[in-house]
């Protein structure tokens, strides 16, 4: 019996927590605005929104992730050493920001790499001091002028790439096409205080492409003659 309460308690607040992050997407949905994760002082945009290439499951799934990573990593380190951004598209993870050690860099990607859901890590953590850090603000506008830009970019389709700026470096994460991919990271890198560009993309074949195109509206039948 007492196992069974245990039980019924978890299945419960994990649908509490589903049914919260749906109600989070009906809210982002309706106001196209993001939802902010805090961990060393940073804020990390985990925005929800309907032309992304992932399922509302797949990106509910992702949020989900992001916030288990970013518990395991509070729990390790102390806000004042490290500044840890932590992104996931497709249950991969991405870490970025800065360290004091090499030790501290390999332990921030085995915590996230064992977390619930997370199929790979990708480890951008710099070793360093966190004096020379771009600010948060800096980096923030500097994200929103590359999100500007790829927005201009002819074939490349609006929403389906995630765009992460840590200390003026530019993250692309995305379910895209070869092509898109290269103008992606063309158009990033052209963008005034871009460092460099890095591109963790999921490439797709021209037939899985074709899946996301929209479907032509099916002409009216005529009305019948009188």
């Amino acid at each position: 019996m007492v196992m069974r309460q245990v039980q019924c308690g978890v299945v419960r607040s994990k649908m509490v927590r589903r049914l919260s992050l749906l109600a989070l997407l009906g809210v982002v949905t309706a106001s196209t605005s993001a939802c902010f994760v805090l961990f060393g002082g940073a804020a990390v945009s985990t925005a929800i929104v309907g032309t992304d290439r992932r399922s509302v499951g797949k990106q509910i799934e992702d949020v989900e992730i992001e916030h288990r990573v970013n518990n395991a990593l509070d729990e390790h380190f102390a806000r004042q050493s490290v500044h840890i951004e932590v992104s996931s598209y497709d249950q991969k993870v991405l870490l970025t920001g800065q360290v004091p050690s090499e030790k501290d860099r390999d332990y921030a990607e085995r915590l996230a790499a064992v977390q619930q859901d997370v199929q790979r890590v990708h480890n951008e953590l710099a070793i360093g001091s966190l004096a020379g850090l771009n600010s948060a603000s800096d980096d923030t506008l500097l994200a929103g002028k590359v999100k500007a830009a790829l927005l201009d970019v002819p074939g490349l389709d609006k929403g389906v790439v995630k765009t992460i700026c840590t200390d003026g470096n530019i993250y692309l994460m995305g379910r895209v096409g070869s092509n898109e991919a290269e103008l992606a990271k063309r158009a990033a890198s052209h963008v005034n205080g871009v460092k460099r560009v890095v591109a963790y993309f999921e490439i797709l074949s021209d037939a899985e492409l074709e899946t996301f195109k929209p479907k032509p509206a099916e002409p009216h039948p005529a009305p019948a003659a009188q």
